[in-house]
């Protein structure tokens, strides 16, 4: 745990070592999350979102099987 404190502005700074850890740098963006009682987590968002989420799926065809095979009832009954 860290403790920073907040400007008048709300500015908060993110200590050093956390920035390096997270490769948080100047323009840097990132979610602000809240829970019961506060603010609960800030996390960084990855640069490229789409590339980051490229091949998150790669493997996973339980869903598509699914749904072809639900299309294939559909269509014997017409």
């Amino acid at each position: 745990m860290a403790i920073a404190r907040a400007t008048i502005k709300g500015h908060v700074v993110i200590p050093a070592e956390l920035r390096k850890k997270y490769k948080i740098k100047k323009g840097s963006r990132v979610s602000i999350c809240e829970g019961e009682g506060g603010i609960i987590i800030i996390k960084p968002l990855p640069e490229d979102p789409i590339g980051y989420a490229k091949g998150m799926l790669k493997g996973d065809t339980s869903l598509l099987k699914a749904l072809l095979k639900d299309r294939r009832e559909e269509a014997r009954r017409g």
